[in-house]
């Protein structure tokens, strides 16, 4: 866990170091070499972003048991983790946060098989957590809405003409579908009043928007050193982000050029692509539209009852959003 940025959260940071020890003791799996990999992805540097923006929202109510809690903040993470390996797969990405990945060591089909496991973990620590069917409910239909957005994205690999209400659409189907399910799932096993679960979905969306578009930029402008993976791996795999979409339309003749030989393209086309969405400010724009979501998720939290829950929800999401890694 990051705990330098959760020392800033004194009202989760005791349930975020205690919810680590809880997902390995979770986490079993008679494969041991796999599940080696699977812990030492757990371990690796992950945020716990999720499970945090979870119980920062649970402390709007005072339902729930700590057990019931623990366990609905380990769903979150769980499927987290398991959608990473299922996107190094499809990605063919040789390592996640500086770990070598389950399919580069151990090949697709058991890296397959050790997502599917995570989310069999997955349901049982939302049963663990609740047995409301409708908050149940929302799970699969949360699920079903992230491996719809996948299996969309496959829709717009190599698409020059991907427009940027396609990305967002995407991007809601997967990143800010997580995000969400965290705000939301916390608030009502809570029993947050009404006037917070109104709000939860939709701060939820527009922070896992703004995040995936920060993410974005960082493939295009990150530091490698500091994010942790190498610049312009989406377009490495065809996956057109959002600089490169709000550049094409600039030289589209230009960018076609390079873009036609996918998967073929030698590391000069791809500095070459990066050169061009520099020259006509793709990640500029990138930014701007990062910051108006940013702006929306920050009002949205605004509307949140006054109080200690709401300056850390602020400050989170501020910091998470403007962040260079």
């Amino acid at each position: 866990m990051d705990r330098q940025l959760w020392r800033q959260f004194p009202q989760v940071e005791p349930q975020l170091d205690a919810l680590q020890d809880y997902l390995f003791q979770e986490v079993q799996l008679d494969n041991q070499p796999i599940h080696s990999k699977i812990l030492a992805l757990l371990k690796s540097g992950g945020k716990l972003l999720r499970p945090g923006y979870f119980y920062l929202f649970t402390k709007f109510g005072d339902q729930g048991t700590p057990a019931e809690l623990q366990a609905g903040a380990a769903a979150l993470e769980i499927l987290h983790v398991g959608t990473l390996i299922h996107d190094d797969v499809i990605d063919d990405s040789p390592t996640r946060r500086g770990v070598r990945t389950i399919q580069m060591k151990y090949g697709q089909r058991n890296a397959i098989y050790a997502g599917d496991f995570m989310f069999t973990v997955y349901f049982n620590q939302v049963l663990k957590a609740t047995r409301d069917r409708a908050l149940v409910q929302e799970h699969i239909d949360a699920m079903h809405r992230i491996l719809q957005g996948e299996l969309h994205q496959m829709d717009l690999n190599y698409r020059e003409d991907t427009t940027v209400a396609a990305y967002l659409n995407e991007v809601a189907g997967k990143t800010a579908e997580l995000f969400a399910l965290s705000c939301d799932t916390g608030a009502r096993l809570a029993g947050a009043p009404a006037n917070v679960t109104a709000l939860t979905r939709q701060i939820g969306i527009a922070i896992g928007c703004a995040y995936q578009m920060l993410d974005d930029i960082l493939d295009y402008a990150g530091d490698p050193a500091k994010t942790q993976k190498p610049v312009l791996e989406d377009l490495r795999s065809g996956v057109y982000s959002l600089p490169l979409i709000l550049a094409i339309p600039h030289a589209k003749r230009d960018f076609h050029h390079l873009l036609r030989k996918k998967h073929d393209m030698t590391v000069a086309d791809i500095q070459a692509v990066q050169a061009l969405v520099a020259q006509y400010d793709g990640v500029g724009a990138a930014r701007q539209l990062a910051t108006t979501y940013t702006d929306k998720a920050l009002a949205l939290i605004a509307q949140l009852p006054a109080g200690p829950v709401q300056d850390d929800l602020a400050k989170l999401t501020t910091m998470l959003l403007r962040r260079d890694h």
